[in-house]
């Protein structure tokens, strides 16, 4: 294997952290200018921003709670599911794929919805009464699409190595399993990092759909805080600018340790 010539990074992943500020100062001083021009009494956009921060800083972090339980449900049933589509058993390689297939080109709304109203509110094993809340309901219907796609990755990790390995190992007496675990799947780990961190800052994004399904993320927060302001509209801006910082400020360094993951471990069979 040759290790390729790194490529230069596409234009926007030329942005900084600090690209944000100016983009969220924007959102804030603008409604501020507007608020004022409008000779109102109540608080500044700012102000009444800053009062609510504490609050939208808590959601956020739920947000990062359910995305890692999420991936880290996800990757375990997932790795699992793709092994199971490389298995040389018939029956347990056309059940995987199917599985994989079907949640992969499910939307990920829809799954949520499913996870929110088809689960009980509650499980009672031998008399012991087992809460299904909310956001446990949300953990287990974004880890499904994550679960597909993990299994796309180890997949395709296997795949792509070279027939050769297989080959080499089988003449060294290596049994199938000891061939995977020992050669295989170490060689693979390069190989599924970088678009594994893209799916987790994918599924970091998409924790905000849990808020559809009444879950107290940084989305709802944001907007019961809005209706106790009185739907000020000259607030929206700043909100909602606010919780767009967040997340870039969270993703955007996961994306640039994607790319340079990327083009470390390019290589050219």
């Amino acid at each position: 294997m040759m290790q390729s010539t790194p490529r230069e990074p596409e234009p926007f992943l030329r942005l900084k952290l600090w690209h944000a500020v100016p983009i969220a100062v924007l959102f804030i001083v603008g409604a501020t200018v507007a608020f004022a021009s409008e000779g109102g009494a109540k608080e500044t956009p700012f102000t009444v921003l800053m009062n609510w921060a504490p609050l939208l800083l808590k959601g956020f972090i739920f947000n990062l709670v359910i995305s890692v339980l999420a991936m880290a449900l996800g990757t375990a049933t997932g790795a699992l599911l793709g092994l199971g589509q490389i298995s040389p058993a018939r029956a347990i390689s056309t059940s995987s794929w199917f599985v994989t297939q079907f949640f992969r080109n499910a939307p990920w709304l829809v799954l949520l919805f499913f996870a929110m109203f088809l689960l009980p509110f509650e499980l009672s094993i031998f008399g012991l009464k087992i809460p299904f809340p909310d956001w446990f309901k949300a953990i287990l219907g974004l880890s499904l699409p994550v679960m597909a796609n993990v299994s796309e990755i180890v997949r395709g990790a296997v795949r792509s190595l070279p027939s050769g390995q297989w080959e080499a190992a089988e003449s060294l007496a290596y049994t199938r399993s000891q061939t995977l675990w020992l050669i295989i799947l170490p060689q693979c780990v390069k190989r599924m990092l970088p678009p594994w961190m893209n799916l987790y800052s994918i599924l970091t994004m998409a924790t905000v759909l849990a808020s559809i399904v009444g879950v107290s993320e940084v989305m709802t927060l944001t907007g019961r805080a809005l209706s106790a302001e009185g739907g000020r509209p000259e607030l929206l801006a700043p909100f909602y600018g606010f919780v767009l910082l967040l997340f870039f400020v969270y993703c955007y360094p996961i994306a640039r340790f994607t790319v340079w993951l990327e083009q470390k471990f390019a290589v050219i069979n």
